[in-house]
């Protein structure tokens, strides 16, 4: 039973406070379009305690409990309940409405003002237009009623719930009939120049990037029943376009055309003049396409794609119905059809472990496919249309790993298991029918793929420093003169200039991030010959301290000289000594102050970066230095950079001592060679990652200039809010199409949406749609971990639990850091501990590329190790074998 209200008939706003339990599906919705500045018509919704009044009322209970008792889907056809079903519709629509709701009902149609006009009287039924069902079409809906003939209508959408359809719809769907109890939504007709329906995605392919728009002269009616054949547009809805743009039309034969009947109701009128004609003008199809995704972020969060009717009056696009798109076709290789999609966060754990804010997610979600998809459209292998590498579960990313691992097998013969060695992370492996993949033609076809990845990787990693400096010099001219002087078109349109270099960026990501791989592929190869199972750890100690560059590790070495610096310099001692420290306050330090200079040069240089800089939502190093000037302030007394190139030093030496021992001297200046080339890889896999953080500030700092202009408008109330919007409302507000009305408690939701999201702990994979959380990795025998060494060498110390690199200020020096996954802002951290140990990673990972550069020993990808060690406990981490030794 619905916990009735005090009132039967409920505004837009009622609607929303009351719940789908009370509006309806159909009426909730409505009342949130209206709620977040959506133009829908003048109406409201009659509650489901009405439709059970109505029941109560009519002594038809027990002919309702019958029915729910006997009918199955089975059954349904027999004909003693198709009796019973007809009996219960006919004293339905012959039934009495109570005179209090009827009174209710008129006055609140009175004070709406539409009364006396033509209003749609629909369906809203409690399960209706939600993710579970649409109710497509199953519920009656009756368009141009007048007076009195709403009560009858109200009536006959009553008696629909007992359809034959409904019924055998709801048996289909496992859906008991007491969690359908219908409300109905009456509105005010909109007078319909054109009217449609619109998809924020393609229903029939899968495809996410896609709206489709289907279209007709008059009333929608046309297009809902299919009698007609309507316009088609198909528009690309990348968030690199500001705005949805027409990428194809299909036009349809328009046989009619559905008009309002004077006497009431709709007619239909062939329209042959019409069939030639486009319905909506190239402007106002992008106009829609641009709403459409206003409804997407609103109703669906960037996650649940909508069914949207709309209609023109012939200056406004007006909104009458949103639900969920239900069931998309599964996008996926022909080879996994019978298999489940495997949906993991390892290796996106490392960059983007959170929650994301509403205003990167769809950017986020598409540069990150893009350059995985990249992977393959360059070298010739196609991949299945619609196919998606990303998805959001409860506000995190997650990436398709069944879809990724037969891509590496069927593009390049790499197995799942050296695949998954690689990414990191703790998900399945796909079953092959054929393990063999180099045989046969299909097998040399892999080869060349591979070959021609080998040779665009070969070319990326020499042209890297021309293509990092095209890049930059690119952010550069677009944010040297700032955005304040800019109209709202302007920003829209350097905005687009922006999305531009992006695409083509993101396009080149791929290939220059892979650059490390190749020569430690040659690497492993040599000492595998020589070293056996050994090989891994001889590798991780002769990639320490390279003189290549490594953009993310050199912070870390400046921020050692740094704190050095500020230990020889009086007043930085005074500055970082004083019991009132303000890490905000540095710029306050003398001018000649030795610490003030060098820390002023490293901003300069690195603070475009900070942590989980991949979320705009987060502030750069250059904006508030506070978690670096916390780090020197806990180093200052220990910092000690040559000590620390002595010791990468010993490590190395002992490891080529090795070499000379065991591999012949032949081989030494092919193995002096790939190391070099793997330093150097990965030197320009991390500046890439680099010039990915300067990309993302020019997202930040057009968003700090939309959200300051905003703040000033009050359309937000804070400038911060602007990281709770999106860019289509964004767009939408700056190109004149909507006044903002409604973003507040758009923003407001948003930020308890995302409170909720950050509370729930994170599945590590998604096997179709059920979340499965890892075991925590058994202690073995000898009361040891295993996971995956990525640096080798052994040390001791105290284990600190990090969770997030805020609190790196628990962390001293010696400590042993445990932390769920690392990003290029955890590395400061790194030069503090004496060994590093992650729940994920993989060989090439961020975290495994530094430690390895520092010397610190780390052991990556163990499963739930954040639970299994407790803060303080006394471990040994052995990077040569990969195991983690728990003293307790």
């Amino acid at each position: 039973m619905t916990v009735c209200t005090e009132k039967y008939f409920l505004t837009w706003d009622e609607a929303v406070q009351s719940g789908v339990q009370v509006a309806g599906g159909k009426g909730w919705n409505l009342g949130r379009l209206a709620q977040y500045g959506f133009k829908i018509p003048r109406g409201g919704v009659l509650t489901t305690c009405a439709y059970e009044e109505f029941i109560k009322y009519n002594c038809l209970q027990d002919m309702v409990n019958n029915i729910t008792q006997t009918v199955t889907g089975e059954n349904l056809d027999e004909t003693n309940h198709q009796d019973s079903l007809n009996q219960l519709r006919s004293k339905i629509k012959a039934g009495t409405i109570p005179p209090l709701i009827v009174e209710e009902l008129k006055a609140k149609l009175d004070t709406l003002g539409i009364l006396e006009r033509s209003v749609a009287v629909r369906s809203s039924a409690s399960a209706e237009d939600s993710a579970k069902a649409s109710f497509a079409g199953i519920h009656e809906s009756f368009l141009n009623v007048r007076g009195m003939d709403i009560f009858k209508s109200v009536k006959e959408c009553y008696a629909s719930l007992w359809s034959n359809r409904a019924i055998a719809y709801r048996r289909k769907l496992h859906i008991r009939d007491d969690e359908v109890i219908t409300g109905v939504v009456v509105m005010e007709m909109v007078e319909a120049q054109a009217a449609g329906v619109g998809f924020t995605c393609d229903p029939q392919t899968g495809r996410q990037n896609i709206v489709v728009i289907n279209a007709n002269f008059g009333l929608g009616e046309t297009i809902v029943t299919g009698s007609v054949e309507p316009d088609t547009y198909y528009l690309d809805a990348s968030p690199w376009n500001s705005v949805p743009h027409l990428i194809e039309r299909r036009s349809g034969r328009k046989e009619g055309l559905t008009c309002l009947n004077q006497d009431g109701g709709t007619q239909f009128v062939k329209t042959p003049e019409l069939a030639g004609k486009q319905v909506l003008s190239e402007e106002n199809i992008e106009k829609l396409g641009l709403l459409l995704l206003r409804v997407f972020e609103a109703l669906g969060d960037c996650d649940q794609h909508q069914d949207v009717e709309w209609v023109f009056d012939g200056r406004d696009f007006i909104l009458v119905q949103s639900r969920p798109v239900t069931s998309l076709p599964r996008r996926t290789f022909a080879a996994l059809k019978n298999q489940p999609d495997i949906w993991s966060n390892g290796n996106y754990r490392d960059a983007v472990p959170m929650v994301l804010s509403p205003l990167i997610r769809r950017l986020t979600i598409t540069t990150i496919d893009k350059i995985l998809k990249s992977n393959y459209s360059e070298i010739g292998y196609s991949l299945p249309d619609g196919l998606q590498f990303s998805r959001f579960f409860n506000g995190r990313l997650y990436c398709n790993l069944s879809a990724l691992q037969w891509a590496m097998y069927d593009a390049m013969g790499a197995l799942p298991r050296e695949f998954n060695i690689g990414w990191g992370g703790h998900q399945p492996e796909i079953e092959l029918k054929d393990p063999k993949p180099y045989k046969g033609l299909r097998g040399m076809k892999r080869l060349w793929r591979g070959i021609k990845s080998v040779i665009l990787i070969n070319r990326a990693a020499k042209k890297a420093p021309e293509i990092h400096a095209r890049f930059l010099d690119a952010f550069e001219s677009l944010t040297q003169k700032g955005f304040s002087h800019l109209q709202d078109k302007d920003l829209i349109q350097r905005y687009n200039e922006l999305n531009k270099i992006s695409i083509e960026f993101t396009g080149q990501f791929s290939f220059l991030s892979g650059a490390a791989s190749i020569p430690i592929g040659g690497l492993m190869k040599i000492l595998s010959k020589y070293f056996g199972e050994r090989a891994p750890m001889v590798l991780n100690a002769l990639m320490v301290g390279g003189a290549a560059g490594i953009t993310s590790a050199d912070h870390g070495y400046r921020l050692v000289e740094l704190a050095e610096i500020a230990r020889r310099d009086n007043d930085a001692v005074k500055y970082f000594d004083g019991t009132a420290f303000d890490s905000l306050d540095w710029e306050g330090l003398p001018e000649g102050s030795a610490f003030k200079q060098a820390f002023r040069e490293f901003i300069k240089e690195y603070g475009h970066r900070g942590v989980y800089e991949l979320d705009i939502i987060n502030p750069r190093w250059n904006e508030d230095p506070s978690y670096l000037l916390n780090i020197i302030r806990s180093t200052i007394n220990t910092a000690d950079l040559r000590q620390l190139k002595a010791k990468q030093k010993e490590k190395f030496d002992h490891a080529w001592q090795e070499i000379e021992t065991i591999v012949p001297s032949n081989k030494h200046s092919s193995i002096k060679k790939l190391i070099s080339k793997a330093q150097e890889g990965a030197a320009v896999r991390e500046k890439t990652k680099s010039v990915l953080a300067v990309m993302m500030e020019v997202y930040r700092k057009i968003a700090q200039e939309l959200g300051f202009r905003f703040c000033q408008r009050a359309i937000i109330e804070e400038a911060a809010d602007i990281y709770f919007c999106t860019w289509p409302e964004l767009v939408s507000i700056l190109n004149g199409q909507w006044n903002g009305v409604g973003l507040k408690a758009l923003i407001t939701k948003r930020k308890v949406f995302m409170k909720e999201m950050e509370s729930i702990a994170p599945p590590d994979i998604i096997m179709g749609d059920t979340p499965k959380y890892t075991e925590a990795s058994p202690r073995s025998s000898g009361n040891f971990l295993t996971g995956v060494p990525v640096a080798s060498g052994k040390a001791s110390g105290k284990a600190r639990l990090i969770s997030h690199p805020a609190e790196g200020n628990r962390l001293q020096p010696g400590d042993v850091m445990v932390a769920p996954s690392t990003d290029p802002g955890w590395t400061p951290l790194f030069l503090k501990a004496s060994a590093v140990i992650m729940e994920t990673g993989g060989f090439l990972s961020h975290g495994a590329i530094v430690a390895r550069e520092y010397g610190i020993p780390a052991v990556v990808n163990i499963p739930g190790v954040m639970t299994v060690i407790q803060e303080g406990w006394k471990v040994d981490v052995d990077g040569d074998e990969g195991k983690v030794f728990l003293k307790g």
